[in-house]
């Protein structure tokens, strides 16, 4: 335009100079000058992607840490009275109150406490341990020098599963079953009727009881409960991996319908915290249903185990006196009828109402823990690097 040509173009009161030097893009079209916008050079936070960061993985590693040692624990210490509770209600054949629910066992506890003291229900919990860190060895050492598979998944073929039926476990838990056998008569024996146990009393009581070829009075031999134990132990596992595993596919597929609701699919669809949530889960549901499954069968075996030896319990009826275990079986099948001929039905389910509490606290305290550690976790992870502004000129042309 005529009278302009001594002016500086200018955009927004700035000139544009940079943009004569550029000499991919045009600056006359039509013999009319083109005034392009200014570049801006902040990035939306939202186009970029954003792994996570070393911290937050580190917090999700604790956090998973925690959940776990928080299960062990409860597990091991924290429901063991539980245990105690529902094993000496299980081999207790005169037993009037089944204790099917959990509220008919709080007097009796009470009772318990004020006639033995409060360590009566962490009775033999050191042989417990000690049985369990045996069997994890006896698997770690057949891990090292067998081909065999360590462990199976919910996701293994149906040969894995054929393979740790017929080796492993069978294995693992034949080698354990004389010191299942000792650990049992420790939990359920009455402290103010017998001498208490030492800590490595389980290793000889169940060296004894291995060698014990013949039959001594009602007592069972080893070889003859070994099926049955066996049996129930690797068919309880291979039925919580298979109920595992559908719980947790279903829990998935419900996953990915509450995002297909939403419109579309976050990014925390798969990952790893929501399947471990998942995990943990389905873990739950499925040891619980196990347990109650498998749970008539539990009280023949543990019946067998202590058919003999003498064992003198607490009588959960009152919660003041005791009673010895005198019982006759030939076997599991003698064993099961009986039961059901002179006690019922649900003589097979005595002190049930101990395992429903034991996976009520078991559940909450996982609930609690993993709450905490959320909390932990969002107050500690790490502050996301701010992204570029653009510069300061520009907001105050605007």
């Amino acid at each position: 335009m005529a009278g302009l040509e001594s002016y500086e173009r200018v955009y927004r009161g700035k000139p544009i100079k940079s943009w004569e030097t550029e000499s991919n893009f045009p600056h006359t079209y039509l013999t009319q000058e083109v005034i392009r916008p200014l570049e801006v050079p902040a990035v939306h936070p939202l186009v970029e992607d954003s792994p996570p960061s070393e911290g937050d993985l580190a917090v999700k590693k604790y956090m998973v840490a925690g959940c776990g040692l928080a299960t062990l624990i409860t597990e091991t210490l924290l429901v063991h009275p539980l245990i105690v509770l529902r094993r000496q209600c299980q081999v207790n054949p005169g037993l009037n109150k089944y204790h099917i629910i959990p509220i008919t066992l709080v007097p009796v506890v009470v009772r318990l406490h004020q006639t033995q003291g409060i360590n009566t229900l962490w009775k033999g919990i050191g042989s417990v341990l000690l049985v369990k860190g045996m069997l994890l060895a006896i698997e770690d050492f057949i891990s090292k020098i067998t081909p065999w598979p360590k462990e199976i998944t919910c996701n293994s073929s149906l040969k894995a599963f054929e393979e740790i039926n017929r080796k492993y476990d069978s294995v693992s838990i034949g080698l354990v079953t004389p010191f299942y056998s000792a650990s049992l008569v420790e939990t359920v024996q009455s402290e103010i009727a017998s001498e208490s146990p030492g800590i490595l009393d389980v290793f000889r009581d169940g060296a004894i009881r291995l060698v014990e070829v013949s039959n001594k009075g009602r007592l069972i031999p080893i070889y003859s409960l070994l099926p049955p134990t066996v049996a129930y132990g690797v068919s309880k596992y291979l039925f919580t991996l298979a109920v595992q595993g559908v719980t947790s596919r279903i829990m998935h597929i419900r996953q990915k319908q509450s995002q297909e609701l939403r419109g579309a699919y976050s990014r925390d669809l798969l990952s790893e915290t929501v399947a471990q949530d998942i995990e943990l889960q389905s873990s739950l549901i499925s040891t619980f249903m196990a347990e109650a499954l498998f749970y008539p069968w539990e009280t023949v075996i543990h019946r067998l185990h202590l058919q003999g030896t003498r064992t003198i319990i607490d009588n959960l009826d009152t919660g003041r006196s005791v009673t010895p275990l005198l019982t006759g079986y030939s076997g599991a099948s003698d064993c099961y009828s009986t039961i059901i001929s002179t006690e019922g039905p649900l003589g097979l389910y005595k002190g049930f109402g101990a395992l429903i509490l034991e996976f009520s606290i078991n559940l909450v305290i996982v609930r609690v823990v993993k709450w905490v550690l959320t909390e932990l976790r969002t107050i500690l992870r790490p502050k996301p690097k701010s992204t570029r502004d653009p510069p300061q000129w520009y907001y105050n042309d605007i």
